[in-house]
């Protein structure tokens, strides 16, 4: 018990049994864990898995909140991404599909040279695309995931030689065949969740008799939370995630801005980069 109390501690266990769960599909368990790991180091690494979680719970509401409280300042670029993706997703299952394309049109998506994100963001713009029926548009958006998805994260060839009309030789059947697609970024479960590796903490990790107390107060707290039905946070009906800064003179990769600027609307016309419009 003595171990087990100490374990309970040390951040990358807290992280390790999060990620488990998440990956396990024990959504409760992985908020709370990864909840907990986020205090511990004062890290945002796994916003995007405990947003996806709440659309896996059927609370989009909560994905989107989290989307909108997002702290730039502390995500990695990835992060952000995921997240945008995961928010993108939530109003989709809000019946927000337009809102859903309009989020997704950022400058990222013509990345270049490609970032390991790339295919995955663009795969759920076409996906987006595809839920309003812009077919054409989705098919020129699932060639272009394909063409920088060099490890194979996404079934984005899959998904275009579908739209082609082409089915793949070995598929016994539609059924199995759309329930491999469903696994696509932008559905709940499949945001890459991988530990942080070696986690520098400027306040360390809490070890104290007081500060055990706390966390296990704020535990109790996440539990109970979990327990209830009821949203919390503001219901969000219309914002979108504006594009994202220009990258800086000195190179560096740009961030995501998070800004609720009310009705969903599509990038300014004089955006060159303007996905989407043919």
């Amino acid at each position: 018990m003595a171990a087990r109390r100490l374990a309970s501690r040390i951040s990358a266990v807290r992280e390790a049994v999060g990620l488990a769960a998440y990956h396990a599909g024990e959504w409760q368990t992985a908020i709370a864990e990864l909840r907990t790991y986020h205090r511990m180091t004062g890290l945002q690494s796994h916003l995007a898995v405990l947003a996806d979680c709440e659309r896996a719970l059927g609370r989009p509401e909560r994905a989107i909140d989290l989307f909108r409280g997002a702290d730039r300042a502390k995500l990695d670029q990835a992060v952000a991404i995921e997240l945008l993706i995961v928010a993108a997703g939530a109003r989709g299952d809000l019946g927000q599909k337009d809102a859903a394309v309009a989020m997704l049109q950022v400058p990222e998506l013509t990345a270049d040279p490609a970032e390991p994100w790339t295919a995955r963001l663009r795969y759920a713009y076409a996906d987006a695309l595809l839920a309003v029926g812009r077919r054409e548009e989705a098919r020129e958006w699932f060639s272009r995931a394909a063409g920088v998805d060099t490890d194979g994260e996404t079934d984005a060839a899959e998904r275009l030689l579908e739209l082609d009309g082409v089915l793949i030789e070995g598929d016994e059947d539609d059924d199995e065949t759309a329930e491999e697609i469903a696994a696509g970024p932008g559905t709940p479960g499949a945001v890459p969740a991988r530990p942080d590796g070696d986690v520098t903490v400027a306040a360390g990790d809490l070890t104290g008799e007081d500060e055990e107390n706390d966390l296990d107060s704020e535990d109790e707290e996440d539990e109970n939370d979990l327990d209830g039905d009821e949203l919390t946070g503001e219901q969000v009906t219309g914002e979108r995630a504006a594009p994202v800064a220009d990258r800086a003179a000195s190179g560096g990769a740009p961030q995501v801005e998070f800004r609720a600027d009310g009705p969903a609307a599509q990038p300014a016309a004089d955006d060159e980069s303007e996905p989407g419009q043919r």
